[in-house]
């Protein structure tokens, strides 16, 4: 591919040449011809001073070599008219490429020429804006490993400070008696659990996020798969003072999955659904098949999310009260897992939100 369009480029400059030499000899021809003619039949000065002119510089300047001389002169002026536009084009193409280099990825070269350079121009400007792209997702990339970090950092010495802190009045025996002693130990065994939960989630989205997650898929019923979850809440539910409503589809949806992975996507929907949702004492689940997915819903009652917080409720420690505090539990990382879950099963998972209920959608394929 690279030698044709050497060639190409080649023989059409080699082409150029013989053209403008072809056309400087009619040129010379036709007009020497055309002199000599007017010369013998006319009487006009201007062509009397010409050939004057001409014996001249042939006789006296440069001899035999006066047509070689012009010709050359002909050609050279000939070539550079026709060869001004692709140079100006050519110019102005390195001009703008000077301008993107210094850092100026917005700026598009617009040229009007055909051919070749106007291809060229084309790929530049896809290069331009490749880089553009690049660049603006090497900066999003950034900024979401220093957020990270930032929340990592939070939410790990969050509960790290009050294990440190509680581990210390327990080491100077600075308790009150056995019973206080058991207290502090109790709560710092529970935020060592909690702290244990937030690295464990964070290793298992990492792995997910990198693919190098193992599945063991089955042929599972769904319907089947969320009675079982659902009525395993049944102590969460009644913990919260809440309610849980099932409406499944009557036939069953059969998808090809790991059965473990769903059960911990369906329950972090579950949990956020009664953490999130205790204003409105309900929460509905329903299944149905359309257009050969099955639909799992997730439906609570309480305060609606922001429409502004709805696009990042699935990144990594996102939460819509920006507080951070950690008092309704979980590592932060739920969603974000459910997230990576379906999407290793090839699902779609969304969420919408109104001031009536907010709806947590998963789509996976049926087999």
């Amino acid at each position: 591919m690279k030698n044709k369009r050497f060639y190409k480029y080649w023989l059409s400059s080699l082409a150029d040449v013989l053209g403008v030499a072809l056309l400087t000899y009619v040129i010379l021809d036709i007009g020497s011809n055309i002199l000599i003619y007017l010369y013998l039949n006319t009487k006009i000065q201007l062509v009397n001073y010409i050939f004057k002119f001409w014996r001249i510089i042939n006789d006296n300047i440069f001899g035999k070599h006066t047509y070689i001389i012009i010709g050359i002169a002909l050609f050279a002026g000939i070539y550079l008219l026709i060869t001004y536009r692709k140079s100006k084009s050519l110019a102005a193409i390195i001009d703008e490429t000077e301008i993107m280099a210094s850092g100026d990825l917005d700026r598009l070269i617009e040229v009007k020429s055909k051919g070749d350079i106007k291809n060229l121009v084309e790929n530049i400007n896809n290069i331009s804006k490749q880089l553009k792209e690049i660049t603006v997702e090497e900066r999003k990339a950034q900024k979401t490993k220093s957020d990270l970090i930032t929340n990592v950092s939070h939410d790990l010495r969050t509960p790290l400070t009050s294990i440190i802190g509680y581990l210390e009045i327990i080491d100077n025996d600075k308790y009150e008696d056995e019973v206080r002693l058991r207290y502090y130990a109790s709560i710092a065994f529970e935020k060592a659990k909690g702290l244990n939960v937030l690295i464990n989630d964070l290793f298992e989205l990492t792995k997910m996020q990198n693919n190098t997650i193992n599945l063991y898929k089955a042929d599972i019923d769904l319907v089947e798969l969320l009675g079982q979850v659902v009525a395993g809440f049944e102590y969460q539910f009644k913990h919260a003072d809440m309610q849980y409503r099932i409406n499944f589809s009557e036939e069953k949806l059969i998808v090809n999955a790991d059965a473990g992975k769903l059960v911990r996507a369906f329950e972090n929907l579950l949990s956020n659904a009664i953490k999130y949702g205790k204003d409105g004492f309900y929460v509905d689940v329903t299944t149905k098949f359309e257009e050969n997915m099955a639909v799992v819903q997730v439906i609570n009652y309480g305060q609606s999310i922001p429409s502004i917080d709805l696009p990042q409720i699935f990144d990594r420690f996102y939460r819509v009260e920006k507080s951070r505090s950690s008092d309704i539990g979980g590592s932060g990382l739920g969603l974000a897992i459910t997230k990576n879950i379906i999407e290793l099963h090839q699902g779609i998972i969304s969420a919408y939100s109104d001031n009536d209920r907010t709806i947590f959608e998963v789509r996976l394929p049926v087999k």
